[in-house]
């Protein structure tokens, strides 16, 4: 014989326990403000919730109300990078502080599977949307945005336009790194880049060349590398900037792990790390940058911030006309 699942707790049953009207019980929880509870009688109803382990049936009462406070997350691939979940914990914290609940879905793919999943939402009755990609890119969204509730993208935009977005400003991060090395005491700066295709290597490239106008240095183009993100080729350019018959006693490397290929060519040719040659990389991936002897000072991806700052917008109803850039800090440590 199997036993019978307990019942859920309802409002009625928060409501006994706390000593208060179902109606009480159901402003508090819907987070209704126009109406004279006390912060005592408020207390009360959120002690028994806790209590009771009461948790509002948030579809239902989107139904209800004919306004839902659903959002529904896609993402692509975050949920397996440990650096890019971020951007579903900001999510999850930005709607937990509006009292709206989050269904996050991760997919394999983008463009079309992701636009797929966002439409099955809508039957979830999600009152919007958020798009979000494991690195910065440019998504092509070959189908119908029709019917789709408000939607921001994060960490991509959209080829042809017609969705807002919230993106990392990977200019002002390439700007930053190589300004913490020029105020270092740096002239001749290293770039060891990433493949021109993507907007982060576009970004960082930009923000190189920024900074040297900015300190009246002249931009010599002879110093940037164009790598493929990845250890060796971090590696074999710092090998070859160190050869230049006017080496740069600095090297700005578009990510982290090109700055470890960087470290383990410096340590073989045994040159100091800044002593010798000052290194500065980008995304703090803190698994790679805390653990690098020395420690790497890097730029960090607003992950976190970029997803609260979506649910900000839809909660607000204030979409950006054109994509956000959100700023990407220093994380200073000791390779500078």
């Amino acid at each position: 014989m199997t036993a019978e699942r307990p019942a859920r707790p309802s409002q009625r049953d928060v409501a006994r326990l706390a000593g208060v009207s179902r109606t009480t019980v159901s402003f508090v929880v819907n987070g209704v403000t126009d109406v004279a509870i006390s912060p005592a009688t408020r207390a009360k109803v959120w002690a028994a919730v806790e209590q009771l382990g009461f948790r509002p049936n948030e579809l239902a009462r989107g139904l209800r109300s004919s306004r839902s406070t659903v959002l529904g997350l896609v993402t692509s691939a975050i949920a397996t990078t440990p650096y890019a979940v971020g951007i579903i914990k900001g999510a999850q914290e930005a709607a937990a502080r509006h009292g709206w609940t989050l269904l996050i879905v991760d997919t394999d793919g983008a463009g079309e599977p992701m636009l797929a999943t966002a439409a099955a939402m809508t039957r979830w009755q999600a009152a919007g949307l958020i798009l979000a990609t494991d690195h910065h890119r440019t998504l092509t969204l070959a189908g119908d945005l029709t019917g789709l509730p408000p939607t921001v993208l994060v960490n991509c935009v959209d080829a042809d336009g017609r969705l807002p977005a919230v993106v990392p400003d990977e200019r002002q991060g390439g700007r930053l790194a190589t300004a913490t090395l020029i105020e270092a005491g740096h002239t001749r700066i290293g770039l060891v880049n990433g493949p021109p295709d993507y907007p982060a290597s576009a970004g960082r490239l930009a923000g190189w060349r920024d900074a040297h106008a900015a300190a009246g240095l002249a931009v010599d183009e002879r110093l940037v590398r164009v790598g493929d993100w990845w250890q060796e080729s971090g590696y074999a350019h710092a090998a070859d900037l160190l050869d230049l018959p006017d080496p740069p006693t600095a090297l700005f490397c578009a990510n982290d792990w090109m700055a470890m290929g960087a470290y383990d060519l410096l340590r073989e040719r045994g040159r100091r790390i800044p002593a010798d040659v000052a290194v500065v990389g980008f995304d703090n991936r803190e698994e790679i940058a805390a653990h690098l002897r020395p420690a790497l000072t890097t730029v960090a991806l607003p992950y976190r911030e970029m997803g609260r700052r979506a649910v900000d917008h839809l909660v607000a109803g204030t979409l950006p006309a054109t994509p956000e850039l959100l700023p990407c800090p220093l994380i200073p440590r000791a390779s500078h």
